[in-house]
Formats: structure tokens, sequence, C-alpha cells
């Protein structure tokens, strides 16, 4: 049996959490079981709305869907939540320009299967901690091609700016990945919220240090609020089958 346990914060800064998150040990649709992470943009309500509205769409469209690949079930998922995120705002000015990063994941057996589009991460952590996702930003395509230290990535003012969100254009395109999971791995899904206000090593060293999911993800937040908390924190971690 899967552990898992998730925890979301509206951090020290923010007046509204945009971001959504959704866990299920149990199968959806085709899936085994199913895990995201969504973090929200736009003004007023039009963040919280667009993830929480792109979360529930994903999740129709897998319970509906005869798919067995799991890359084809994210990749409509997130297609279909794209439509509707474009149409909404279309239809209500309030949600003009509204979008929303997705980070998904279903744990099949021994391999993980991951799709993502914007800055939310998926890491799997170990003795080491390894990101298996790439952030869709600006700052990342300029270390990609060389024109930016990774160094100086971190700190760099355009950070935020991300170049795919679910709703930021009629198409929409996901990375997909595949893990195979070795004896000990635990998986980590996050919102920029917490990888902005830690390093990744401090975030090894507090899984590491902690007993117990609830303890590891708990104090996750603790530190990421303790550093800043500038923005919204979530967190999902996944104990994979012993």
């Amino acid at each position: 049996m899967l552990k898992t346990f998730s925890i979301t914060d509206i951090g020290r800064k923010r007046k509204v959490n945009q971001d959504y998150i959704y866990t299920s040990e149990k199968p959806v649709g085709n899936l085994p079981n199913v895990f995201i992470v969504a973090d929200g943009m736009g003004g007023h309500n039009a963040g919280d709305y667009a993830s929480k509205v792109t979360v529930k769409t994903m999740l129709a469209d897998m319970e509906n869907s005869f798919e067995k690949n799991p890359m084809i079930i994210f990749k409509r998922a997130i297609e279909e939540a794209n439509t509707v995120i474009r149409t909404r705002a279309r239809e209500d000015s309030r949600l003009e320009g509204m979008g929303t990063t997705v980070v998904a994941a279903s744990c099949m057996g021994r391999f993980l299967q991951v799709a993502n589009v914007g800055d939310s991460r998926l890491y799997v952590v170990n003795r080491e901690i390894r990101q298996i996702t790439r952030d869709h930003s600006y700052v990342e395509e300029m270390v990609r091609i060389g024109e930016l230290d990774p160094a100086d990535a971190r700190n760099h003012p355009d950070k935020n700016i991300i170049t795919r969100a679910v709703g930021a254009e009629d198409s929409v395109e996901p990375d997909f990945f595949t893990v195979e999971l070795q004896e000990g791995d635990l998986v980590l899904m996050c919102s920029d919220g917490l990888t902005n206000m830690l390093e990744d090593e401090e975030i090894r060293m507090i899984i590491s240090g902690a007993r117990d999911l609830v303890e590891k993800a708990e104090r996750l937040v603790e530190a990421a609020n303790a550093n800043g908390g500038r923005d919204n924190i979530s967190v999902i971690l996944i104990e994979p089958c012993a």
C-alpha cells in the first residue's frame, strides 16, 4: 500500500491560497492512484478558481477515459482543463488572464508516471534529491541555453515568469516523465512556494531528519514560512509500495 500525506498553507504574505492539491490512493478511471498540485495565477479570485477548476476538470476527464496509457490520460485531461479555463476566461472578464501550473503523477508498481506544465515540481528523494520535472520558466530557459548560471537563477528578478501554463494559450504542451523507483525513494510534489524558500539540499535534509510523512511535510512548510513564506506552500509526499 502507498503511504501519502498532503498539506497546503497560505504562507506569510498572501491573502488567498491559490494552490489546489488532490490525492487519491484509490483508482481514478484507469489510473491506480492520482496526485496533483496546481498553483493558480491571476487577479482577485481568478488564480484559486483556475487551479481548482483545472484539477476538477482533469479528474472528471480521467474518470471517463477509456485510455490505458497514463501519458495519454494525463495529456487529454490537461488539454480538456486548458479548454475549460480558456472558455471561462472569455466568458467572464473577472477571470481574464487566469492560468495555473499543474504537476500530476500516478504510481504504477515500481514506475512513477509524471506530467507537468509550469514550475510546480516533482522530486525523488533518497540519499540524494533529484528534480524530475523541468520548470517551464523564463529563467530555466536561459539556464538551458547557457545564458544564465544555475546558481544565479535562484534569485533572478524574472524567476516567477513562467513560459507554459494551463489557460495561457489555446493549446497546452505538457512534459512527461517515467521514473523507475528504487527502495527507499520518497516522492515529493510541491508548488514553488516551497522551492523558492528552500534550497534542494535543505529540503532533502528536512525530509531525512523527520520521522514520518506528516512530520516531514509539516517541517517543510514551517521552514518555508520561517524563510519568508512569500507564497502559498503545497506539499504532497508519497511513500511507494515496499
